[in-house]
């Protein structure tokens, strides 16, 4: 039986995170009263630079679990990751054991953290992959679209890999909304058409965002 990644963990990170981000930038938090107080979410997050994932992760209301790329598993942060209830998942086979993780915290009422673009880009939802959807069909969760701005405009001078020290990130947190038509199918056409729709909303979403913070 595969484990499900710690519920505990994940509010241990996300105090680990509210620190470290906090403490080192300086995050505006919009529409946060828009994510589902409890039952499961999926977090579906734009993907311009290394710090989204913590971001999300230290200004959400709530623990969140993120699909993580296996490669980001090295050495010290691979027990750590784990230890804070992220999920491992390899992007280059079906991963039964992730796919079976990231269902069971869903079906335990939790957070799910996607980045549907698969890797890291221009942060714009150009390019969806179609796991999204699949786990929003399958498991019925809302999808809270949320958009990161201005972790990627310019490098920190410290730390090139890392926006300035204190500069501000906007987070940006969307309506809930429901990527299928309410039949439950999960064929391929049902995920192309819910994929189509998930698309669509997130476009808008970071189009508001941007007009909102005027970024």
């Amino acid at each position: 039986m595969t484990e499900l990644p710690s519920a505990r963990g994940a509010e241990v990170g996300r105090r680990i995170g509210v620190g470290l981000m906090y403490g080192l930038w300086k995050p505006r938090v919009l529409g946060a009263w828009r994510v589902p107080a409890s039952g499961p979410v999926i977090f579906a997050v734009n993907h311009s630079h290394n710090i989204d994932g913590p971001m999300v992760m230290g200004v959400a209301p709530r623990p969140t679990h993120f699909l993580i790329k296996k490669e980001a598993f090295i050495g010290p942060l691979d027990p750590f990751l784990l230890g804070i209830g992220q999920v491992k998942v390899d992007r280059d086979t079906t991963d039964r054991t992730a796919i079976t993780q990231a269902l069971g915290v869903l079906a335990d009422g939790g957070v799910l953290g996607i980045f549907p673009e698969g890797t890291r880009g221009e942060g714009d939802f150009a390019s969806l992959r179609a796991g999204l959807a699949y786990f929003a069909v399958r498991s019925g969760a809302p999808i809270v679209p949320v958009a990161v701005l201005g972790s990627s405009e310019k490098p920190g001078r410290l730390i090139k890999g890392l926006p300035p020290l204190r500069s501000r990130v906007d987070v940006v947190f969307g309506e809930p909304f429901e990527a299928g038509d309410g039949s439950g199918r999960r064929t391929r056409k049902a995920l192309d058409e819910a994929t189509g729709r998930i698309q669509k909303q997130l476009a808008a979403h970071l189009e508001n965002a941007r007009r909102l913070t005027g970024r």
